[in-house]
């Protein structure tokens, strides 16, 4: 997992791959208020999907994760607290998503720690990256965020 926020991805670009310096990009140059929920092509096999929605209590989320696209999360509006632990052999996995939308659900997020999101800030999972998006960071609140998924 890679974190920052919209002041330093100018930054942060330097060390990353073309793809994921194409989503950072794509989240520097575009105004997220203005635009509908939705799937936005970003370019090529990428893509952003706007959504909101209230966040809920952390226990009412499944750990998450994905194979064959990387997630930029980016937070517009709102605070939201992200679960975040590591792909290991001992995550069991209680829905298989992978062939209908790339996603595992998972029973638990091992050893998570919590990531606080505020506007402004993204946050980089891998495929090795166990995260448990949409919980409330203290008490629910209504979030618009961009997900921009980039083919690995």
């Amino acid at each position: 997992m890679i974190t920052g926020h919209l002041h330093n991805i100018d930054e942060i670009k330097k060390y990353l791959n073309p793809s994921l310096q194409a989503g950072l990009e794509y989240i520097q140059r575009t105004d997220f208020c203005a635009m509908e929920k939705g799937k936005y092509i970003v370019d090529g096999d990428n893509y952003a999907t706007i959504d909101s929605y209230q966040t809920k209590n952390k226990s009412e989320k499944k750990p998450e994760s994905h194979v064959k696209y990387i997630d930029i999360q980016y937070i517009v509006e709102g605070m939201e607290l992200i679960g975040h632990s590591f792909l290991s052999g001992d995550n069991e996995v209680v829905e298989d998503l992978l062939i209908e939308r790339d996603l595992l659900f998972y029973k638990d997020g091992l050893l998570e720690s919590d990531l606080v999101m505020i506007p402004g800030m993204f946050a980089i999972f891998f495929p090795w990256d166990v995260h448990r998006p949409g919980c409330a960071a203290g008490k629910p609140d209504m979030v618009k965020k961009v997900v921009i998924k980039v083919k690995v």
